[in-house]
Parts: C-alpha cells; structure tokens; sequence
C-alpha cells in the first residue's frame, strides 16, 4: 500500500509485520504458492537492497520521513485496502477449507501471499537504511505484479460455474464480488494513486533534498 508509518524505524518488527511474516509462511508451508512467486519475492527484496546502495541512497535529513504526513483520509484509504485486498481474501481462503473449494483457494492465494509480502518489505523499507524512493517502489511493483495475478482470480471466479463446483451459491456469489472488488481497488490504487500522485511527489521530495545536502 503506502505510507504505513510517517515515523522511521531501527528495523524493529511491528505487529503488522509480524502478521504478514506469519501469513507468509502458512501460505508457504501449505504448499499452495507457486515457485515463481516465491522467488519473486526473494529477488525484489535483493534488487531493492541493490538500488538503495547504488540508485538511491539514504539522505541524512529527517524531511524523508513521509511524503504526505498523517492524513485521516489516507489511512482509512490505506485501510480500506487492508480490508478488501487481505481480510476478506484470507477469510475466503479458511471458508474454502471448510467447503472444499481448492480452485478459488488456489486461485485468490497469489493475491494474498504477495500482498501481505509487499506489507511485510514495506515495513522493512520504513527502517533508517532505506531512501523514500525505496519505499515508494515497493508498493508500485508489488501492486503492478499483482494486477496479473487478480486478473487470473477473477478468471477463475467467473468460469467457475461452468465447473464442477462443491461450494455454496453463496460462496461463488462473494467469490466473485471479492475478486472483482480487488481487481477495481487495485488497478486504482496502481494508475490512480501510486503512479500519478505518490511516486512523484515521493521522488521530488527526495531529489529536493538532495539538492540541499550538495548545497550545504
């Protein structure tokens, strides 16, 4: 998402991220997440090290701390998207198990497993090691890779019908509704915000204060 915390950390866990570490490695341990996306989620963590080293490092000014400060209506934006895009998919998840549909559990775990990993290196992103660009590219690549795998959730939903399926009418009904919700809360979240509004302020900020610390 973005701007969990306008307040920069010494790598402590917060209770989010320890949440998203656990929801990490249930969905890891139940054999449900794809090699790719496990790798993806290795390689981002390396490649963003990588770019805080050599494309941007940490300025020492505490001006990088947020790009919007504390704003109300971006927190319940923010929540919102906890709510919709991790909550109810992992509610979706558990209620599977229970009726047996291993296709939309199958198919909403890509969502899941990345958003609460983007959740988890945001967190680590908001420690004093790395720039404001590192935490702005976070949510923009993560976001951007999800777009794929909601797409194919929203596939699956939709064909489910036509399958043989032991669910409830219920379930196939909010199965539906909670893919497509994410899919529109998503691709908003990508072209509507992270791209138009927080990326280049996040990026002004930055080399705005760059500029200060050459001049003094």
């Amino acid at each position: 998402m973005s701007e969990p915390n306008s307040d920069r950390r010494n790598g402590i866990l917060t209770f989010q991220q320890l949440n998203s570490l656990a929801l990490i490695i249930v969905l890891s341990a139940s054999g449900m997440v794809a090699i790719e996306d496990f790798a993806f989620v290795v390689l981002s963590y390396f490649y963003i090290y990588f770019l805080s080293k050599f494309a941007f490092p940490t300025l020492s000014t505490s001006s990088e701390n947020s790009v919007f400060g504390h704003n109300r209506m971006l927190s319940l934006y923010c929540f919102s998207g906890a709510f919709i895009g991790l909550f109810l998919p992992v509610a979706y998840i558990f209620q599977g198990i229970y009726e047996g549909d291993k296709e939309g559990i199958k198919a909403a775990t890509p969502h899941v497993f990345l958003l609460a990993s983007q959740l988890f290196l945001e967190g680590v992103a908001w420690s004093d090691r790395f720039s404001l660009p590192m935490r702005v590219l976070v949510p923009v690549v993560y976001n951007s890779t999800r777009i794929f795998t909601l797409m194919e959730w929203v596939r699956n939903e939709v064909t489910k019908g036509e399958e043989e399926f032991h669910g409830s009418g219920r379930r196939l009904f909010m199965g539906r509704v909670l893919a497509v919700a994410n899919l529109l809360y998503w691709v908003f979240n990508l072209f509507g915000f992270l791209l138009p509004f927080y990326l280049p302020k996040a990026f002004k900020r930055y080399y705005t204060d760059g500029g200060k610390n050459v001049r003094d």
